[in-house]
């Protein structure tokens, strides 16, 4: 193997443990977070840990557009979201690992303050699905703004394997925070924009 070979294999080594590392340290927030409200702090107020989930048009439910991404109702709703955010989370650093971090950082903003602000009176909105919909909508639409053949690739595929849950930014399950999801989509598609054209001035 030529040095320089080498030097290319050693840095592709760096970038995926780079990656599996913000994803594996994500997943296990997640993790640590609902375990211990499951067995300690919902034994010690009620509501646990939820009541740092997003409360619409509450100043004290303003914090949840920081936390609420983290928490989730109960163990059902972290399983459901943890494969997803995974994938997804993965192809968003695909091309640049920062991207993720651009991405994660809109879809928490824009969603979380979307909800705040549209979300049903004295409801509680939490869980990773805003990340979620940030992600796709920024592989989405990054095909779409950036029009090279590796970003309309993934899109497709992208859409091929989730585009059915796009109907979740509708109202259409009780329980389910369609809010987070339309305006979680709009994050990353704000972010998909904002990245393509860094890319261009480049």
């Amino acid at each position: 193997m030529s040095r320089q070979n080498h030097q290319t294999s050693e840095a592709i080594a760096k970038e995926v443990t780079q990656q599996v590392t913000i994803i594996g340290g994500f997943l296990l927030i997640f993790w640590i977070l609902e375990i211990s409200d499951q067995f300690i702090f919902q034994n010690l107020w009620r509501g646990g840990l939820d009541i740092y989930g997003i409360m619409p048009r509450n100043m004290t439910g303003l914090r949840g557009v920081l936390f609420a991404p983290f928490l989730h109702g109960d163990f059902q709703h972290l399983i459901a979201n943890s494969i997803p955010f995974a994938i997804l989370g993965w192809l968003v650093m695909f091309q640049r690992i920062r991207d993720f971090w651009v991405v994660t950082a809109s879809a928490t903003l824009v969603g979380g303050l979307g909800v705040w602000l549209v979300g049903a009176q004295n409801s509680v909105h939490l869980g990773a699905s805003i990340l979620i919909f940030g992600y796709l909508g920024f592989l989405l639409f990054r095909g779409y703004f950036q029009r090279d053949i590796p970003s309309i690739a993934i899109a497709c595929v992208v859409f091929f394997f989730y585009g059915s849950v796009l109907w979740g930014v509708l109202p259409t399950a009780p329980g389910v925070s369609w809010e987070g999801h339309l305006f979680g989509l709009i994050g990353g598609g704000v972010a998909a924009k904002l990245l393509s054209q860094s890319k261009h001035k480049a």
